[in-house]
């Protein structure tokens, strides 16, 4: 199993990496395939309109989640590791005025968002909870070409066949075969261990020798820039204050936290355990800025976008003996766990719930802090298991579909979970009960035989029991 460090840290926009990030990408992809095809075909008009439909999560939560935006800016050409956040309004306010789209080589191709972009709050498709489908037709109304996507989380998109595929095994054949090219193969924790006793190599080391035959000497680079994106959305978040987009009027609130948090350092007042409001407002900056719809990085996801970053930001800051050359180390070794869950489960809210999400990125965070803390394998492995495990049942239900309630708090939790398992493993020798494959394989249980109002839909939960204000 192969999955690179650059498909878990994808630099995108908020606020989500499944219903914002993914459907950008299916929209862009689609206007690909388009500028592809041969569209001599007998008895078809001139290409004129693109149509689209939202199935599933992405329909219910798709306003809050501003799918049907992201669906317009994909097929506008844009993706979200190019755009810029600050032309997002100019751009769909002028596609909602004129209601087309201009686009080099198709020409000016008709799209009213308001009358082409259909929320189907039906049963959701078969393939997936995040499902849409993309259409392009001639003046007369003739479909031109017709695309099933669906996102399936963390900014990973694949099509209808793609999946099926994927479901038949023969795309797992195809992966087992690509990944004998790597030096260190590992599609479970026991073959990423027993790998490390046999070449007597760190989990980084076996990562980074992996990335290598992909990306050669632009892996450091690419890392770095990864590093800093993250590192730049912290401190946008900590020096923004105001009111989130959304309708919830939920207050930033990181700016004011950390000015506090400055103000008492060196006083010699504060308690031991401020050392978690420091992890916390990392975390809150990274997720209020996500859901002001700013620049982040899935980590795996956005909605778990702040606790790796918020760790990431707590290793350097806080810990004695910490270097910005470790920095890569901990990415990869959080990739290196991020890739496990996503190939052995999950890390969608919408087919899981935040388990997979914030779970998933605490137990990424854990190994990682774990390891250029001089953790052994075994160590990482065990504070990996630890921070998912007590993670296990978490539902995704965020209030009003927006990446807010009750999704910034708990990244500020999922980030001291994380250092907390990390720490513990680090006091043991790396013996425990539950491994973690057997973790990943009871979240994926506990996510499949969750009720559908708990996994992104915000039908139950937090989501409709809010305060009368």
């Amino acid at each position: 199993m192969f999955l690179s460090v650059f498909d878990v840290f994808k630099i995108g926009i908020g606020p989500s990496s499944s219903h914002t990030m993914g459907p950008m990408v299916a929209a862009a992809r689609f206007i690909e395939e388009l500028h592809d095809r041969n569209f001599n075909i007998p008895g078809a008009g001139k290409l004129h309109r693109l149509g689209a439909s939202l199935h599933g999560s992405l329909a219910f939560t798709g306003k809050g989640h501003a799918t049907d935006r992201a669906v317009l800016l994909g097929f506008c050409g844009y993706t979200p590791e190019t755009l810029d956040p600050n032309t997002i309004d100019e751009i769909e306010d002028r596609v909602r005025r004129e209601k087309v789209v201009h686009l080099d080589g198709l020409g000016t191709l008709a799209f009213d968002p308001d009358v082409d972009l259909v929320f189907d709050w039906g049963p959701p498709l078969e393939g997936h909870a995040n499902g849409l489908i993309l259409k392009a037709f001639d003046e007369a109304g003739n479909a031109y070409q017709t695309r099933t996507f669906y996102s399936i989380g963390g900014g990973f998109v694949v099509t209808a066949e793609e999946l099926a595929a994927q479901k038949s095994g023969t795309q797992s054949l195809h992966d087992e075969k690509a990944a004998r090219a790597f030096p260190y193969p590992f599609g479970s924790a026991k073959e990423m261990l027993d790998m490390g006793i046999t070449s007597g190599k760190t989990i980084a080391e076996m990562k980074r020798a992996n990335e290598r035959k992909v990306y050669g000497a632009d892996l450091e680079p690419k890392l770095d820039r990864i590093i800093a994106t993250m590192n730049e959305c912290i401190d946008r978040g900590l020096a923004q204050d105001g009111i989130l987009p959304g309708g919830l009027n939920v207050k930033r609130r990181a700016k004011g936290i950390h000015e506090s948090l400055k103000a008492e350092q060196g006083l010699n007042i504060t308690a031991p355990h401020v050392a978690n409001d420091w992890m916390s407002v990392y975390a809150m900056a990274v997720n209020e800025e996500n859901a002001a719809g700013g620049r982040v990085v899935t980590s795996p996801t956005n909605g778990a976008a702040g606790v790796v970053p918020a760790v990431m930001r707590y290793y350097r800051h806080h810990c004695l003996g910490a270097t910005d050359a470790k920095l890569r180390d901990f990415l990869l070794v959080a990739a290196a766990i991020g890739g496990l869950i996503k190939h052995n489960a999950s890390i969608s809210g919408a087919e899981v719930g935040c388990q997979g999400e914030v779970g998933s990125a605490a137990a990424m965070a854990a190994g990682a802090l774990c390891a250029v803390l001089g953790g052994t394998n075994a160590q990482v492995e065990n504070a990996a298991e630890i921070a998912l495990e007590h993670h296990l049942g978490m539902t995704c239900d965020p209030a009003a579909g927006l990446v807010q309630v009750p999704c910034i708090e708990r990244n500020a939790l999922g980030a001291i979970k994380a250092v907390s398992a990390a720490s513990l493993s680090l006091r043991g020798d790396g013996t425990h009960f539950m491994p973690l494959d057997n973790c990943i394989q009871v979240m994926l249980e506990t996510g499949r035989d969750m009720n559908l109002k708990y996994k992104e839909t915000s039908t139950g939960g937090i989501a409709v029991n809010l305060p009368e204000c």
